[in-house]
């Protein structure tokens, strides 16, 4: 009599647990299948990009560019003559391997467009030639990118993302709790193979929810983050990057390598990920550096301000200085697309993204096997 009392005052729990999760499944399933199908073919986008345009794959047996490298004035050069309007801004990426260099050009705002649609340009290793020109969001991979991160409607897209996410980790979280063996692990991880289909669904269902789902609610959870500035500010409080204002003297611009020169001598151990090159010379230059201790390879923390003019130090954003919450959301990038954990880490990723189409399909083909059922009870 008191087991039958304690399993009857937590059958409403487990009860409620199901119609949440079955609902919410059946309304925002979809979505989350779509922005986790995009999620997996993002892991390794620049690798597939490049194999679809092999224009941008030209053999380079000299080093990678690097610190005093005279390859990014060259290339910057390169694009002024090509007429790109020089009050646009520049963004070279130091790769680290030899080959195409890929940069990002961001024309001047306008009056009449006040955020116009950058352009991702690849230059030859020597950057003295352009070998492609591709507006963001033209071309298949940055699609995929758009899709996943904004649903293709910018800011506000980014919000429903976001948001959504929210309701997705609770999703997950509800059919944990719907989920959770009351007897046997033993028989709620098995897989009856003789079982009618509609329990062989079941069960699918649940051995991929089971075998995904604590690395789904890092990726949800991080995603979040990452689509979601304000919550990312009240819960980790990062330190913010500084935005140094323009430099009031005259004066032509010095060359990128002279910049270079003087973040590796103010930090000496770090690592060149990014060139920032600004249209209005009064304006710094940005160097995007991994300093030790910074999990994401390619798009690190911290940055150096150095003026165009003299090549003196304007400002330093170290994510080695910026205290617990910065340190946690160096993290948050490479959890989400899984290069903290190299090549496995990555491919561990998009085998995890293609789990929330799965469970969306297995789950609606029970749902509507029950409803079939329930209609017709005597099949």
């Amino acid at each position: 009599m008191g087991t039958q009392t304690v399993t009857a005052g937590r059958q409403p729990w487990r009860s409620a647990a199901r119609r949440i999760h079955l609902w919410l499944g059946l309304t925002i399933g979809l979505l989350f299948a779509v922005i986790s199908l995009t999620g997996s073919a993002l892991v390794f986008y620049v690798g597939i990009d490049a194999a679809l345009h092999p224009e941008t794959q030209v053999e380079h047996r000299a080093p990678a560019p690097g610190w005093t490298s005279p390859v990014w004035d060259r290339a910057l050069a390169t694009a002024r003559a090509a007429r790109f309007d020089p009050a646009g801004k520049w963004s070279f990426e130091v790769t680290g391997s030899g080959g195409a260099i890929p940069a990002r050009y961001y024309p001047p705002v306008s009056g009449a467009v006040r955020h116009p649609p950058r352009l991702m340009v690849w230059f030859s290793a020597d950057g003295s030639r352009i070998l492609r020109v591709a507006p963001w969001g033209g071309y298949l991979m940055s699609w995929l990118y758009e899709l996943h991160m904004h649903l293709l409607a910018g800011d506000v897209g980014a919000q429903v993302v976001g948001w959504s996410g929210v309701i997705m980790l609770v999703l997950l979280l509800s059919g944990l709790i719907a989920w959770w063996p009351r007897g046997s692990w033993r028989k709620a991880l098995a897989f009856r193979r003789n079982a009618p289909p509609i329990r062989r669904l079941n069960d699918i269902h649940r051995l991929v929810a089971v075998g995904s789902g604590g690395l789904l609610l890092i990726l949800v959870a991080t995603g979040v983050i990452l689509a979601l500035p304000a919550v990312k500010a009240a819960l980790l409080s990062p330190a913010t990057v500084p935005e140094p204002s323009a430099n009031a003297d005259s004066g032509p611009a010095l060359p990128i390598t002279r910049a270079l020169a003087s973040v590796r001598s103010a930090v000496p151990d770090a690592r060149l990920a990014f060139i920032d090159v600004p249209g209005d010379p009064a304006m710094p230059y940005r160097v995007r550096i991994q300093v030790p201790g910074d999990p994401h390879r390619r798009f690190p923390g911290s940055y150096v301000f150095v003026d165009q003019r003299s090549a003196g130090i304007v400002a330093l954003h170290n994510v080695r200085d910026g205290g617990l919450g910065t340190a946690i959301n160096a993290w948050v990038r490479p959890l989400h697309d899984g290069s903290v954990g190299g090549l496995v880490g990555r491919i561990l990723a998009v085998l995890i993204g293609l789990a929330p189409a799965a469970l969306f399909v297995t789950g609606l083909l029970r749902w509507q096997r029950r409803r079939g059922r329930l209609a017709n009870p005597a099949q």
